[in-house]
Order: C-alpha cells, then sequence, then structure tokens
C-alpha cells in the first residue's frame, strides 16, 4: 500500500508555479479551475484511497501488538 501511495503521490502533476503559485493561484485553487477530469482525477482518487488504507492498516497493525 506503501508503494502504490507513493507512486500515486509522484505521478501527479504540480498545482503551483513557485513561490508566485503559492501566492497569487491560492483563491483560484480554492474556488475555480478543479480537474474532475483525466489522469490527475484518477490519480488523486488512488492517492486517496491508499493514504486511508495505509492509516487504517497502521492502526490495526498498531493494535495487534
Amino acid at each position: 500500500v506503501s508503494v502504490i501511495l507513493t507512486i500515486s503521490i509522484l505521478l501527479q502533476s504540480s498545482n503551483s508555479a513557485g513561490m508566485s503559485g503559492s501566492i497569487g493561484g491560492g483563491a483560484e485553487q480554492l474556488f475555480g479551475k478543479r480537474k474532475s477530469q483525466g489522469y490527475d482525477a484518477i490519480l488523486s482518487k488512488v492517492s486517496t484511497v491508499t493514504a486511508v488504507l495505509f492509516i487504517v492498516l497502521s492502526l490495526i497493525l498498531v493494535a495487534i501488538e
């Protein structure tokens, strides 16, 4: 699960263009232009599901020991 999570995060495209993207593009990212289709959307869903699985499996392993 951790390998799939790492790969899916590394394959995603960057959302900002450096410091100017983090300052100027914050409102645009929150209120508009959300990518809902395509390759980035699939990778986003895969990374979300694997992150949840990673947390759940980690908690189960802690509870067992």
